[in-house]
């Protein structure tokens, strides 16, 4: 027997639906709202602030939540807010109580009609239907396992900045080679962690300098900066091997894999 569906409103009774607006943050050609609640909590309530030609949070609350990007027509709720008052730059709000123990950890299902991110609440309140609520406020996608890694940069980074303990248990205890790919012209760089360094330790250089040090990306990033990384680099574990394992297999199989790539010359940006 399949269960009963539960409602948003069997979790959070809202009185009078008329006096909210529905904020759907999605990607804004720049940043998944996801990622930004997961590293910065001034910056998501930055685009709970955010005012477009229209005065469209128009009614004195907001019921927001942001797309769960890695699964369709998924949610996560972001607070409940106040507008205390509408100004030319931005709403100034905030944050109430109702609900706030349900920030960042309450998904919610909903597929939106049209392109209004920023609807009427009563439309949609008895529709929201909640699918899990996690045990602790979301701070980045769980561990998905060796073979399926492929992360941009700003993931890469929130991964590190919460230090996640399923990655860092998961990635100090290999040795492995990756693919760095530049997505805005298709180069790509290969490396490996080998030695004492896991695959953690390796990607961490990555988070810190946004070249690892490579002498290729370097003088990309010397050029364009370390926000070009963020916004183009994608991560993705090619093989991973013990810690055991001889250092001089990991080195065999980046040199296969630089070949097998064209990751020197026009190509890439591997210099040997």
């Amino acid at each position: 027997m399949a269960s009963e569906q539960i409602k948003l409103s069997n979790i959070l009774t809202i009185a009078n639906p008329k006096d909210y607006k529905l904020h759907c943050a999605v990607w804004n050609g720049e940043k998944q709202p996801l990622d930004v609640f997961a590293t910065d909590r001034d910056e998501w309530h930055g685009w709970n602030r955010y005012k477009t030609a229209k005065n469209e949070f128009n009614r004195d609350y907001i019921f927001s939540m942001m797309r769960f990007y890695h699964e369709e027509n998924t949610w996560l709720f972001g607070g409940i807010y106040k507008v205390l008052s509408v100004k030319s730059d931005g709403y100034e709000v905030a944050l109430q109580d109702i609900g706030r123990e349900y920030i960042g950890r309450l998904k919610l299902s909903l597929k939106l009609t049209g392109r209004n991110i920023r609807p009427k609440f009563e439309n949609y309140y008895d529709d929201i239907v909640v699918t899990e609520i996690l045990k602790e406020s979301y701070t980045g996608g769980v561990f998905c396992g060796y073979e399926n890694i492929n992360l941009g940069f700003e993931q890469l980074e929130i991964i590190f900045k919460n230090q996640k303990n399923d990655w860092k248990a998961a990635l100090q205890n290999v040795k492995g080679v990756y693919l760095v790919t530049d997505k805005n012209n298709g180069k790509r760089y290969v490396g490996s962690a080998y030695g004492d360094a896991g695959i953690w330790s390796r990607w961490a250089c990555y988070v810190g300098t946004g070249h690892g040090w490579n002498d290729g990306l370097t003088e990309l990033l010397a050029k364009e900066g370390k926000t070009y990384a963020r916004k183009h680099f994608q991560f993705t574990l090619l093989e991973y091997r013990s810690m055991r394992v001889d250092d001089a297999v990991i080195i065999e199989r980046e040199v296969f894999w630089k070949n097998a790539l064209l990751s020197r010359g026009d190509y890439g940006y591997n210099k040997n």
